[in-house]
């Protein structure tokens, strides 16, 4: 299973480009987590992306405290 970004950042009524923007990420890795493409994110990408979408890294990335959404190496 996917995480839930492009589903909250729909909700949000943005574009890719509108939350690269507003998470200071760029749109090409938004798009590559979107489709699963990209596995290596750091938590701060993370925290930046679920700040601009105002919800809490868990809830875009975890599907409940034990399990991860996508297949993601965490780098702290």
């Amino acid at each position: 299973m996917k995480n839930k970004i492009k589903e909250y950042r729909e909700k949000s009524n943005m574009t890719q480009e509108d939350l690269a923007e507003k998470s200071a990420v760029s749109r090409n890795t938004i798009s590559a987590l979107e489709r699963g493409t990209n596995t290596n994110v750091t938590y701060e990408i993370m925290e930046r992306i679920s700040k601009a979408l105002n919800k809490k890294v868990s809830t875009i990335f975890l599907k409940n405290k034990h399990k991860i959404l996508c297949k993601i190496k965490i780098y702290i």
